[in-house]
């Protein structure tokens, strides 16, 4: 029966090949749509992620407050100030952390040859490259152990700023005056989307080891501690141990949150994630709409069929054909149309996703777009919307069809 009824669809195509192929280039177009739509959404929400991570790699920033109640006798509004020390009490007193870096920052300037510019310095430890994704480009390097415990003039730059510096000069050995003291570049940041930031971006920032930096502008107390748990799972566990060990020493309530901030990065993440998710469902149901008109399309063109054959179907119930199969005759034809033209759609989707992956997208406003993801989610979900749109564009005509009198149909001309 299958043959027979593929031989009645491609009989009926040749016999209206332009509405054929009208009715399957909207199918196609619809499923395009679909696809496309799905795919450069989940490659933008990507992007974001992607953005987000470079800048705070699923990390949590600790930072001094004033403490907003009495404990043991103290009054509120004392000043929490954090010391470099905490950083060596916090790893000593919590095993879960996997990364920990103190944070100086500060504005300084920069002079090399005739070029001054003013920039955003910070002193931090070897993690941080991990935690803030300022990873080296190939030749150089970041601030390691050796830079914090001999205390040595080692400088790292961002990109841009290190572009502007040296104007087309390889910068790596080469001597920067930092705030008039006489650094060394030791790396060069390599190119990141980066889409939040702390008082500019990483591109135009200056780091030096934490040690250095405590050594030549005499700070006291740090700006922030950075660290990592071993998963984000953890991360709201931590910040209570976190407030527990610098309550104790610094004596005020663990469940104070005003003495000591703790902001998790993640939260932002959880943010993006459904940003993302929300721009998906409205694409999704733009395209999920398109394809629906392609359906009306198929719809006409069956009624228009079932209007045309009404005689053939009549002699065919004539001579014994059953209503289900008159049914089914007309519902395959559907589905048949909109699963060929929804292949098609696939194809050309796999082929422009293909080549819109081979765009560079480190700068301008690709990079913000990201490479389109056509994944198989995306394609399992476009097929069920094809096979519905097709079973409802057949089963209405199909269900006149079959409803047929015979004898009226054969006076039918």
């Amino acid at each position: 029966m299958a043959i027979e009824l593929i031989r009645e669809f491609l009989r009926d195509m040749k016999s209206h090949r332009m509405r054929t192929v009208l009715t399957l280039i909207a199918i196609t177009w619809g499923t395009m749509s679909v696809v496309l739509l799905l795919a450069f959404g989940s490659g933008f929400g990507k992007a974001m992620r992607d953005g987000l991570v470079n800048a705070w790699n699923r990390v949590l920033i600790v930072y001094g407050g004033e403490t907003g109640k009495v404990y043991q006798g103290l009054p509120k509004g004392r000043s929490i100030n954090l010391e470099e020390g905490d950083v060596d009490l916090l790893k000593a007193s919590i095993p879960n952390i996997i990364m920990i870096s103190p944070q100086y920052r500060k504005n300084a300037e920069l002079f090399y040859g005739k070029t001054r510019l003013t920039t955003e310095c910070e002193g931090a430890g070897p993690d941080f490259e991990i935690m803030r994704a300022m990873y080296p480009e190939a030749g150089g390097r970041f601030i390691d152990a050796n830079d914090i415990k001999y205390r040595k003039r080692s400088l790292f730059l961002g990109y841009d700023i290190a572009a502007d510096l040296f104007k087309g000069e390889k910068p790596i050995g080469k001597t920067v005056m930092l705030d008039n003291v006489p650094f060394t570049v030791i790396g060069i940041m390599e190119k990141k989307l980066q889409t939040s930031m702390n008082n500019g971006p990483d591109s135009r920032r200056a780091v030096i080891p934490y040690s250095t930096f405590r050594m030549i502008y005499g700070y006291k107390h740090i700006n922030t501690i950075l660290l990592k748990a071993p998963s984000p799972g953890m991360q709201t566990r931590m910040i209570s141990e976190i407030r527990e060990v610098l309550g104790k020493k610094y004596r005020f309530d663990p469940t104070d949150e005003r003495a000591v901030g703790i902001f998790d990065t993640m939260m932002i993440d959880e943010i993006i994630k459904k940003v993302s998710l929300g721009v998906n469902i409205f694409l999704g149901i733009v395209g999920f709409f398109t394809l629906m008109i392609a359906g009306v399309g198929v719809a006409n063109v069956m009624y228009v069929v079932v209007k045309e054959r009404t005689r053939e179907i009549g002699i065919k119930m004539a001579v014994g054909a059953r209503r289900a199969y008159i049914l089914f005759q007309f519902v395959f034809e559907a589905l048949f149309i909109s699963l060929l033209g929804g292949t098609s759609g696939l194809l050309l989707s796999w082929v422009i996703v293909g080549a819109a992956g081979l765009l560079d997208t480190s700068s301008g406003p690709m990079q913000f777009l990201g490479r389109p993801i056509l994944s198989i989610g995306i394609m399992l979900f476009t097929v069920t919307v094809l096979t519905l749109i097709g079973l409802f564009a057949g089963v209405f005509p199909a269900r006149k069809a079959a409803g047929v009198d015979p004898v009226e149909s054969l006076r039918y001309e």
